[in-house]
């Protein structure tokens, strides 16, 4: 069992439906089996003061990130859509930080990267964090081997302590094993995987 603070944040990783719905244009494996717990995490935190934070994919209808645009993926959690909507029953009681809002690609929840010219640009999370003086944060969400691992990884670099939830993550798994291995880079680094 975590124990949360004041100094502690839940970061609440893109538990939307275009990722945690069978229906959704880039389903990963799984997804909706996590909610019941975040919401679970979620409620100990608000009862510990500790501040949550929720991340949302926000893309425009079309970006280099996209397939149909020159990108990997297919459309997904396109700006004022069901599948960029959270899941229904997800507890959404803290700020939220939108990425890729401007085609960028959105992988980690800390920065944005142009898929052009690769540049990479701050989202408003880290502010957040610091204006609350956070110093260690606990990840769930989707999915584990691109968005969880991307933030987990900046916020490592940022000097956060970090603890992963293992059984509040799935992976995409475009190669099989994906998962694993992202949380084994996240230990590496120095993330303690719960």
């Amino acid at each position: 069992m975590i124990e949360y603070d004041a100094r502690t944040a839940l970061i609440v990783t893109d538990i939307q439906n275009d990722f945690a719905d069978p229906r959704g244009s880039l389903y990963v494996t799984g997804g909706e089996e996590i909610v019941a717990g975040v919401n679970r995490e979620i409620e100990q935190a608000h009862e510990a003061e500790a501040l949550v934070v929720y991340t949302q994919d926000w893309h425009p209808e079309s970006t280099p990130h996209f397939q149909k645009d020159g990108g990997i993926w297919p459309v997904h959690c396109v700006r004022n859509t069901w599948g960029a909507e959270f899941c229904p029953g997800l507890r959404v009681e803290g700020s939220v930080v939108r990425k890729g809002t401007g085609g960028e690609d959105g992988y980690s929840g800390f920065t944005v990267r142009a898929p052009k010219s690769g540049e990479r640009y701050p989202t408003e999370l880290e502010v957040i964090l610091r204006e609350h003086r956070i110093e260690r944060l606990v990840l769930v969400g989707l999915a584990t081997d691109y968005c969880v691992k991307e933030t987990g990884l900046d916020a490592l670099r940022k000097g956060f302590q970090m603890v992963v939830l293992r059984d509040l993550v799935r992976g995409v798994n475009l190669q099989p094993g994906d998962d694993e291995r992202a949380l084994a880079a996240l230990k590496q680094e120095g993330a303690r995987v719960a």
